[in-house]
């Protein structure tokens, strides 16, 4: 089980607290910190993308620029700059929508998705899903090596027979049973501990490699790897050369530039603690903390619109 994390102070009082795992890797590898369950096989969800997506590139998909590796490895809100973007990597293909095979689902973001309610078009799309550009770039994938798109969600697909060699390349881990994510693709359980050594290779490998391609574009585009207000955005254009990538229910991965890595699981699955407990990481790992910083992480308790209280990491667990 995991450890207090997160509290959330409001008036005074200790109102409620977040509990999970957090590990902290040196650049050489070896943990800085472990807190909790870190070396217990764990869902990441969407901070598998990278994984996902190195092994589209090992695998023949040629995206033409940064923009479709980086929509490709998105959780993306579904704003018109991503539907754009998945489209266009649909159409280079000769790939329609309907083939996508994730769930038709809003736009995330709270305009993206006003906008298609209040234009009268269709209420919930597949290219509007968040996963959107992966399924696409697997599509493409499946396209360029002959493999059946039909099924590709399925684990015996050799496009996700492949992603499973990868990501067991990458981390270590011993091959376990697979589960299925929300947007049906098979995912490959993972213990923060090598999740965040898998994100340590990512910004480590030599610059062209694969590995670094696919850590550079999401670098220099976070928008198109989340979307506006998103935590992968804030910390990566606050944090320089910082690559990180959320996952649902709470699981978030990074690293920078000389190798140091981290990851974290919060047990309830919430996203309140995600900012504040990653800016409490990164100042642990030596950060300059700027005012930047400071904001991200405390966030504000609000009574009445006024700021009543804050959730923060627990002081001195960092």
């Amino acid at each position: 089980m995991g450890v207090e994390l997160v509290e959330v102070v409001r008036s005074g009082f200790r109102e409620c607290v977040h509990s999970g795992s957090v590990v902290i890797l040196r650049p050489d590898g070896e943990p800085d910190l472990e807190l909790g369950a870190v070396h217990t096989p764990i869902y990441p969800r969407s901070s598998n993308k990278p994984m996902q997506v190195l092994t589209l590139l090992r695998n023949g998909f040629q995206p033409v620029d940064t923009d479709e590796l980086a929509i490709a490895t998105a959780s993306h809100e579904g704003e018109r700059q991503h539907i754009e973007l998945v489209k266009r990597l649909l159409d280079r293909h000769g790939l329609v929508e309907d083939q996508l095979l994730c769930p038709p689902e809003l736009p995330g973001n709270e305009f993206a998705r006003a906008a298609v309610i209040t234009g009268g078009g269709a209420r919930s799309r597949r290219i509007f899903m968040n996963c959107s550009g992966k399924h696409a770039a697997m599509l493409a994938t499946c396209q360029a090596n002959d493999w059946p798109t039909e099924n590709y969600l399925d684990s015996a697909h050799p496009l996700q027979r492949a992603v499973v060699d990868t990501v067991a390349d990458l981390t270590g881990e011993p091959e376990s049973e697979l589960g299925i994510d929300g947007c049906g693709l098979p995912i490959v359980p993972v213990s923060l501990t090598n999740l965040a050594r898998a994100y340590a290779k990512f910004v480590t490998a030599e610059p062209g490699s694969p590995e670094r391609n696919v850590a550079d574009a999401v670098r220099e585009h976070p928008f198109l790897v989340s979307g506006t207000d998103k935590d992968d955005l804030v910390l990566m254009s606050a944090v320089p050369g910082l690559l990180c990538k959320a996952g649902a229910d709470g699981v978030q991965a990074g690293a920078l530039p000389d190798g140091t890595a981290f990851a974290f699981k919060i047990d309830d699955g919430g996203e309140r603690p995600r900012l504040p407990l990653t800016a409490a990481i990164l100042h642990r790992i030596g950060v300059d903390w700027n005012e930047d910083y400071a904001d991200m992480a405390s966030q504000p308790v609000l009574g009445g619109g006024a700021r009543v209280g804050t959730v923060r990491a627990i002081p001195g667990l960092f």
